[in-house]
């Protein structure tokens, strides 16, 4: 047999062990939640505690509270704010990321003021953002966009500087022009690492978006949830809590769909080198 035909069973093998695999995980990703949503119920069920009570009762609160009374008050703003502010963070990491992995002098002059920014949460500043420019939607825009830039931009700074040395080498003999370059071997190189950065972007996105509301917002599912705790409604606060998992989830979701069509041709490749 020669080593072809061995790749090949080799591959087949493994391709077959996968969609065997498939049905299993997918079971275990939607059985495991509703076994612990069932294993919650009954915990709760007889529960007196204030603190947790029965979750039939937080779910008709949640319905109640955020299905049909707030969802245009307070998650759609929240949610686009979320939107508006991480497009603006992606977009400038990714433009700036650019920028400073291919020139260098730029890069060298200005990483040590990244890294100080960086260094800063963006939840430390959001007191000195609201005293200079109050309690306006604007500045938690600002704010979140300011917090989850910087991990795209990192991401997108190391995956240019690290384009391998035999892309760019092919590229000067077949004489491709600058923007051929950036467009056919930079871009490609670092995008999983772009990628990867506008995860950890997004993520820090929400969690400062929720933490802006909690200062001074009248409106928002941060600002309605401290106010349900601060208001002793346990329910409406354990609604908050889920709905928060909830939105994280499907954002996190709509992420990684939108990635894999992205890097399609990345996991295509990581796949075929696998299986040699």
């Amino acid at each position: 047999m020669s080593t072809t035909d061995t790749r090949v069973i080799r591959t087949e093998a493994r391709a077959k062990k996968a969609r065997s695999d498939k049905p299993i995980l997918m079971t275990l990703q939607i059985g495991v939640p509703i076994l612990l949503l069932v294993a919650w119920w009954f915990a709760s069920a007889n529960s007196t505690n204030p603190y947790f009570p029965p979750l039939s009762e937080i779910l008709v609160e949640f319905q109640k509270l955020w299905i049909f009374d707030k969802f245009l008050s307070d998650i759609v703003p929240s949610m686009a704010n979320l939107v508006v502010s991480y497009l603006i963070a992606v977009v400038i990491g990714l433009l700036l990321g650019i920028l400073l992995g291919l020139v260098k002098p730029l890069y060298w002059i200005l990483d040590p003021i990244v890294q100080f920014v960086r260094s800063i949460p963006a939840v430390a500043l959001l007191p000195i953002f609201i005293g200079l420019m109050g309690f306006g939607n604007e500045v938690r825009i600002f704010a979140i966009a300011l917090a989850s830039l910087f991990p795209v931009l990192i991401s997108t700074i190391d995956g240019v500087r690290s384009t391998e040395p035999l892309l760019l080498e092919t590229a000067r003999v077949y004489r491709l022009t600058r923007w051929e370059r950036l467009r056919q071997v930079y871009i490609p190189s670092a995008s999983p690492q772009m990628f990867s950065g506008a995860l950890v972007s997004l993520q820090v996105a929400f969690i400062v978006m929720i933490t802006s509301e909690m200062m001074g917002a009248a409106r928002g599912i941060g600002a309605l949830t401290l106010l349900a705790q601060k208001s002793f409604e346990v329910k409406a606060m354990w609604a908050g809590i889920i709905l928060l998992g909830i939105l994280g989830y499907l954002v996190n979701l709509v992420f990684t769909l939108v990635r894999r069509r992205g890097l399609s041709w990345f996991i295509g490749a990581q796949k075929a080198a696998s299986a040699d």
